[in-house]
């Protein structure tokens, strides 16, 4: 007789996308009512950007601006994140919990202070570069990688004293490995896959992902097509990657950033506007596919049919980057 698979079921576990992205338009609301879509697949936790590469101080703040101003509109739906408890409240409550990141530093620009009042705002992890260089360090996308500089070690050193995720997806390796070894606290890769299954500059080297481990940091596995294969969005795909990462570091570092993206149309004219940062040969182009929240069950009962273990996939599901949350964040 065959024994089938129970149905899984999402709410056993913490489910925690550690990216996504929202319209990046600060008078415009239309898509916001879309987060529910989260909440509906399942994820407890989300984390949004509020800007990235060219953005400055200015785009930032007014894009966290306003999702906090109609996130504080909908507080039957949706807690804004200010200490890990606040995770554990709205997840009793049926609500969605939400926090910013930014990508990139140049929101930054030479004024670490901005730091904290980032935190305050609901910023809880940063990259230190956005394929190309700024002040910090280099990105994944320029043909030499400089490292990181003075001033991003007082960056770093201070967004360990706010308590804020050093984050370094669309970091250069070099960049990335100086950080791993600076770093005071863990660090993560919010949303980057590995190089060994597909030779992107996106993606990471094993080496990378070794010394995020170090840090007791998490790899964010991301379902971003031309990361995971040439434009392939399928489960199968996804999931070799997250096992290549839990065989190559553990369960207990790997974690899911699917930095879904919910206006494709404005992407598309970003890889236009931004052609620098999105160079030509990179397969970065209209019509990328990606993995949708909605597949999430699809993932877990991938990795049951595989044999992982409840904790194992509950750690990759959540656990893992709540961890890191409580290891860094400040407490309330």
């Amino acid at each position: 007789m065959m024994v089938t698979q129970p149905p899984v079921n999402l709410k056993d576990w913490l489910v925690w996308d550690n990216h996504g992205c929202l319209p990046l338009r600060p008078f415009d609301t239309v898509f916001l009512p879309q987060l529910a879509r989260y909440r509906q697949a399942g994820v407890d936790v989300a984390i949004v950007n509020i800007g990235f590469g060219d953005h400055g101080i200015e785009d930032h703040i007014r894009m966290i601006a306003n999702f906090r101003h109609w996130l504080k509109q909908h507080p039957e739906s949706y807690v804004l994140i200010a200490t890990v408890d606040d995770i554990e409240r709205a997840r009793r409550e049926g609500k969605l919990a939400i926090a910013f990141n930014m990508e990139g530093a140049n929101g930054v620009a030479d004024q670490p202070s901005l730091i904290s009042l980032y935190y305050d705002l609901g910023v809880r992890w940063m990259l230190m570069a956005y394929n190309r260089a700024n002040r910090v360090g280099s990105g994944c996308h320029e043909e030499e990688d400089r490292g990181l500089t003075a001033f991003g070690r007082i960056v770093l050193d201070e967004m360990a004293r706010v308590g804020m995720v050093a984050c370094c997806s669309h970091t250069g390796h070099r960049t990335t490995m100086d950080v791993m070894h600076y770093a005071s606290r863990p660090v993560i890769f919010s949303h980057s896959n590995p190089r060994a299954l597909h030779d992107h500059p996106r993606n990471i080297r094993d080496e990378a992902m070794r010394a995020c481990a170090a840090t007791k940091g998490v790899v964010g596995i991301n379902g971003i097509g031309i990361f995971l294969g040439e434009n392939d969005n399928s489960t199968e795909t996804f999931v070799r990657h997250v096992d290549y990462a839990v065989q190559l570091i553990g369960a207990e570092h790997v974690g899911l950033g699917l930095d879904y993206v919910f206006d494709a149309a404005e992407l598309d004219d970003y890889l236009v506007s931004m052609a620098s940062t999105f160079p030509e040969g990179f397969s970065y182009q209209a019509g990328m596919k990606m993995i949708e929240p909605e597949r999430l069950s699809d993932i877990v009962e991938a990795l049951v049919k595989l044999g992982y273990p409840e904790a194992a996939i509950g750690g990759i599901l959540g656990g893992n980057f709540m961890r890191v949350a409580r290891d860094v964040w400040r407490p309330a």
